[in-house]
């Protein structure tokens, strides 16, 4: 593996160095704070230590990045495909305008995370979160699957703080979210929401899998066995009628 050390270095000599390596297996240590890291890539695979700026992986086309650490903004930003780990918590807006791959985050992302995520044909994005979510999570969302696993929560302790924040799902019109826990904030009309308990969810088992794979030390069976709040639009109160005529 090819070792950057960023210390003191700029993000565009940063990035330079990343689109002319040859190497495709790179960690860059000592990340601090710079922006746009792998924008745009298609088949490295990236191992950060430190804390990426800004932007990271935005419209990434394929291959891999794992952070050992937190995220700033705009994590994933319109990514394409590939898959973008995160060992610590995410910014706002991560996982904005995604259209593809795969984000999982072992602790909380801020506002506005998955807003205006999408899918199209094969292509379902998903952005897969281990603790909690801020406001507006899921917001236009259009398609693809937003999940939030509450793991720092007993549900069995009885009352539970919510998952989310306030907003949630507000304007969706596609896609699903699954919320660990049946205590939410109050939705907006575009939403309807059901409960039903995890191993009765067979389209959750494969994120659930996946989550679980990427992170060993959260406990599958726990999750499995928990209630999830179900987010789909409302079709019959849906959200074009707030902007266009049928």
């Amino acid at each position: 593996m090819y070792t950057i050390d960023a210390k003191n270095m700029s993000f565009s000599q940063l990035n330079d160095q990343l689109r002319t390596l040859p190497e495709t297996e790179i960690c860059i240590d000592h990340c601090c704070g710079q922006r746009y890291i792998a924008s745009g890539m298609i088949v490295k695979e990236l191992h950060i230590h430190g804390i990426p700026g800004n932007a990271l992986a935005s419209y990434l086309n394929g291959g891999s990045i794992t952070v050992y650490g937190n995220v700033q903004d705009a994590a994933g930003d319109t990514m394409n495909s590939g898959q973008l780990i995160i060992h610590g918590n995410a910014g706002d807006t991560t996982g904005y305008a995604m259209r593809g791959g795969i984000i999982c985050i072992r602790g909380n992302t801020g506002y506005r995370s998955g807003i205006h995520i999408k899918e199209y044909a094969n292509n379902v994005p998903a952005l897969l979160i281990g603790g909690k979510a801020g406001s507006f999570l899921g917001e236009y969302q259009a398609g693809g699957v937003i999940a939030v696993f509450n793991l720092t929560q007993d549900l069995q302790a009885g009352a539970a703080e919510p998952a989310v924040g306030h907003f949630c799902g507000s304007g969706m019109h596609g896609g699903i979210m699954y919320i660990r826990g049946e205590y939410l904030p109050s939705l907006p009309p575009q939403v309807r929401v059901r409960i039903e308990y995890g191993y009765n969810i067979p389209q959750l088992m494969p994120y659930l899998d996946t989550f679980c794979t990427v992170f060993p030390e959260a406990n599958k069976t726990l999750l499995q066995n928990s209630p999830y709040s179900i987010l789909t639009p409302n079709t019959e109160n849906p959200y074009k009628q707030l902007y266009t005529y049928n």
